[in-house]
């Protein structure tokens, strides 16, 4: 299953003939190029770390890369000749985050963000192409982004204030001027960008309603673009020539996209895309010609489709490979609910084998991260390993997940959480009814990364009984050290998230695992990078070590070469495989060797 590959998505040259895009097949995510559709893709980058293309300039000479180094991330910013050759750096420094904003459409100036002089904001700033100078255009006290750019050299500037909050605010380089725009005086989500006319914001907001949608503002009015839907509007933005405004519709998991004219927000006629269960929009060039469509189903890896919108042609670009696989034949998720509590029904979707024997086949409950996240439909040959294993996968969208409107969203920040983690012990009950075969409950396992393994650990602790086994990746086991030690870029949006250390401090000793260790009943399995600034490999460890007191079956495993989750093929396998033993040995009762401690 992890041969199969495909790289989706992707980025056109400006004039629509070659297309870059980032893919793993070496092991490693690197730099690829088509010379046409269905060509032999040339690979650009290699080595060891993940290399990622965000864009391409105007004149289609260059390429900009993003590289990390042991999944520190630390990225920094490369320029390549869109030919091939060495890399030139524009800036990659020990311990600094340099991420990429944009390139200006004159083609002169390329825009980023960099913590360099304090870890906890970055400044931004511009980096001239031609001469490689670079100077310092904004910086101020908080986690600052750039947003959109006008041609007069204007910046519309982004200003994080939460995990998902922030302010709009126009930045005049030249007068050294600030503008705020919004945000600022009414605090909320909102995604902006400059719209086809001076003066006009196009902005996605939920703060007018329950879902989120698209809204045009001009001269304080704001007036809707997207039609009023019980879905949110998901993402939006302009092509560069700003004659189009595409938007996409997260339909309870399932991606749709739209077309709006940037100028009059009627609705573009869209090609007839092969059916799919999730769509999404990939780069669109500069003159507006050419849009890059990903198109994915549960039974096919995502495919790249290009639109050429003067001739009317839909091309194939891109063919996934699946080798030695039968992709037909993966299980297609299907949407279930399972009652909460309190009565609120709990969206997840479940993938099934077709026969269990013997009868019933064990359960395990994934748990997605974020915990902004969503569990979608769409492929995954991870989830049909498990699956093809014979067990039942229910991947449950608790209160605290997106794509559900704001409430749900909501219903889980800071101390509210007390509330609703019970969601967690629910799925279990669930499943143990759902799944039952002939009088006999299944057995049910839990998982999950980042947040997902923070449910984990609580699943495992606080509703200790509720699961007979339990593997936690990079997860959370004190919301508490989480926070003191937790990348101080993102300290200020997971306190948002997760409460004050301060005034909230209780609630978070409350939601917090290694509270409830003596609880600790069933056999727990902790994976973890080394390097992961997110989660600090200190929460796996003291995680490992309270539960080993215990005398309860606890492995271990740290991947040395690893932060957020393992990225490096071998160690994605090795992953999967102590995960796949972990499960084997106490749901099915099978002879396994337990994980090492490395």
């Amino acid at each position: 299953m992890m041969d199969v590959r495909s790289p989706g998505g992707g980025q056109l040259s400006p004039d629509g003939k070659r297309l870059y895009f980032s893919w793993t097949v070496t092991g490693t995510p690197q730099v690829w190029r088509l010379d046409g559709p269905n060509t032999f893709p040339v690979q650009m980058t290699g080595g060891e770390d993940r290399t990622s293309l965000v864009d391409v300039t105007p004149d289609g000479k260059t390429l900009v890369l993003s590289r990390d180094r042991k999944g520190e991330e630390n990225p920094g910013l490369y320029l390549m000749p869109a030919d091939g050759g060495p890399l030139k750096a524009v800036q990659h420094l020990p311990g600094v985050q340099t991420a990429f904003e944009l390139v200006s459409d004159d083609g002169r100036w390329l825009y980023f963000r960099s913590n360099e002089k304090k870890r906890d904001a970055y400044a931004i700033y511009r980096y001239e192409l031609a001469t490689g100078k670079r100077e310092v255009v904004f910086e101020e006290p908080g986690l600052w982004g750039v947003a959109d750019f006008r041609p007069d050299g204007r910046l519309l500037l982004y200003k994080a204030t939460g995990s998902l909050r922030g302010e709009y605010w126009e930045c005049d380089p030249v007068k050294r001027t600030k503008t705020p725009l919004l945000g600022v005086e009414k605090p909320g989500e909102y995604r902006a960008q400059y719209g086809a006319a001076e003066g006009q914001l196009v902005v996605v907001t939920p703060e007018f309603g329950e879902f989120r949608r698209g809204y045009e503002l001009s001269s304080g009015k704001w007036t809707p673009i997207t039609p009023e839907l019980r879905w949110d509007v998901s993402g939006a933005g302009l092509d560069r020539a700003r004659t189009k405004l595409f938007y996409s519709v997260n339909e309870g998991g399932y991606g749709r996209v739209h077309v709006l004219d940037a100028k009059t927000f009627r609705p573009v006629e869209m090609p007839e895309l092969p059916p799919a269960d999730q769509y999404a929009f990939g780069s669109t060039t500069d003159d507006g010609r050419y849009t890059v469509f990903s198109v994915g189903t549960a039974t096919a890896p995502p495919q790249s489709w290009v639109y050429d919108w003067g001739e009317k042609k839909l091309t194939r670009w891109v063919v996934p490979s699946a080798p030695e696989v039968d992709t037909a034949s993966f299980a297609v998720a299907t949407l279930q609910h399972y009652p909460a509590r309190d009565g609120t029904m709990i969206p997840a979707f479940v993938r099934r084998p077709k026969v269990c024997d013997p009868a019933p086949c064990p359960v395990i409950v994934q748990f997605h991260g974020g915990p902004e996240g969503q569990a979608t439909p769409g492929f995954s040959p991870m989830a049909q390993l498990w699956v093809d294993a014979g067990y039942v996968l229910v991947e449950p969208n608790v209160r605290g997940s997106d794509g559900y409107g704001k409430s749900w969203l909501d219903a889980d920040n800071g101390p509210k959480r007390l509330a609703v983690l019970t969601d967690i012990e629910d799925a279990a009950a669930w499943a143990r009814k759902a799944f039952a075969a002939g009088g006999t409950a299944p057995k049910v396992g839990v998982m999950g990364g980042s947040y997902g393994g923070y449910a984990t650990l609580i699943a495992m602790t606080r509703f200790a009984g509720a699961y007979d086994a339990g593997v936690s990746i990079v997860g959370i086991s004190s919301l508490v050290t989480f926070l003191q030690n937790t990348a101080p870029y993102r300290r200020v949006l997971r306190a948002s998230e997760y409460g004050d250390l301060e005034k909230d401090r209780a609630a978070l000793v409350e939601l917090s695992a290694v509270t409830h260790i003596d609880k600790l009943a069933s056999p727990l399995l902790l994976i973890q990078g080394a390097t992961d600034p997110r989660v600090p490999a200190g929460e796996s460890i003291q995680m490992y070590e309270a539960a080993r007191k215990k005398g309860v079956p606890t492995g271990l495993v740290v991947f040395a070469d690893e932060g957020h989750g393992a990225q490096k093929r071998e160690n994605r396998v090795l992953q999967t495989g102590h995960a796949f033993l972990w499960f084997e040995k106490y749901l099915k009762g099978k002879d396994a060797a337990a994980p090492p401690t490395k």
